[in-house]
């Protein structure tokens, strides 16, 4: 009813890079295109090769399944309107269309930490107790899980959310940011935000330690596992079968931890380069992301070599 009653703004202006010459416009749009392009193209690839090969329908390549359709989410929600609006000097987006844009960020962002935190679990039971591995992990164990992660992550990002809706928005209506991010929505409003940024804060604090935790726990005991194999071989090939998630586990949380660090310290950043820093952990892990488990999966480069070989003979 509040939101209703003093709200004023009808859209929002995405200013972007503020310290950023109109000139280059052109330049980052291509770039930001061609990141777009990537990031749908490699994980729809992989998406394919999940559906299609048989050798690949085992929990572990699901988890990764999953998390490519994540990545595809992502790039989804954001991509579309920072290119249109330095391609095409598009940079008004509606009031509801932001906020509906600002809950699939987190959404598909909380889905992603889901998934990270499941494919720890994974190879946590794969190395450390590879007996019951087949037990706990089945593919029904798996899919269930995974539904698990994004039901219970929606639930939970519309929840925070309409919390920030709520708030009454009376301008200005100019966000400095790429794309419609809650702190900067928050900074709009005509009314005191301090609850809701605590509230927003705590609980993206608490998700993205409290799973950060956890995988630092079970990377861990994995190392331990590793570390009584008796042969320097077998370490390493134990060891290999975690390399492409811990690789995709540091690409997603090092940036993400180091601006949160910022924000805790109170370091202050110049703003173009605090939005890189954001734009950059939104968007590089789901972009990143194919290559990693095509240079990284023997498995899946393997699979994507035959693919290439057979194309060429037809």
């Amino acid at each position: 009813m509040l939101q209703e009653n003093w709200t004023t703004i009808k859209e929002f202006i995405l200013v972007g890079f503020p310290g950023l010459n109109p000139k280059y416009n052109g330049l980052v749009s291509t770039i930001f295109f061609t990141v777009y392009v990537t990031t749908v193209v490699g994980n729809a690839v992989l998406v394919l090769l999940f559906l299609k090969e048989h050798s690949l329908q085992k929990p572990m390549y699901g988890i990764m399944f999953s998390l490519s359709l994540a990545d595809i989410g992502s790039g989804t929600v954001v991509l579309p309107k920072i290119i249109a609006k330095y391609w095409f000097n598009d940079e008004t987006i509606p009031f509801h269309s932001c906020f509906m844009q600002m809950k699939f960020i987190h959404y598909f962002g909380t889905v992603t930490i889901f998934i990270l935190v499941l494919m720890a679990l994974d190879r946590y039971l794969a190395i450390c107790n590879p007996l019951r591995y087949p037990v706990l992990m089945t593919g029904r164990i798996t899919l269930a899980l995974n539904i698990t992660g994004w039901l219970g992550s929606f639930i939970f990002t519309t929840v925070v959310t309409v919390q920030v809706y709520q708030l009454p928005y009376c301008g200005p209506n100019r966000i400095i940011q790429c794309f419609c991010e809650q702190n900067s929505i928050v900074k709009q409003a005509c009314a005191d935000s301090g609850y809701q940024q605590l509230v927003a804060f705590t609980l993206a604090i608490t998700v993205l330690l409290g799973s950060l935790t956890f995988i630092i726990y079970t990377y861990t005991h994995i190392i331990v596992c590793v570390m009584r194999v008796s042969s320097s071989h077998g370490r390493w090939k134990t060891f290999s079968t975690c390399s492409t998630q811990l690789c995709i586990i540091a690409v997603f949380y090092l940036p993400r931890c180091g601006v949160y660090i910022c924000h805790v310290l109170r370091i202050y950043m110049l703003p173009d380069l605090h939005i890189f820093l954001i734009v950059f952990y939104t968007l590089f892990p789901p972009f990143i992301n194919p290559f990693i488990y095509f240079f990284r999966n023997k498995q899946i480069s393997h699979i994507l070599v035959q693919w290439t070989i057979n194309c060429r003979c037809r």
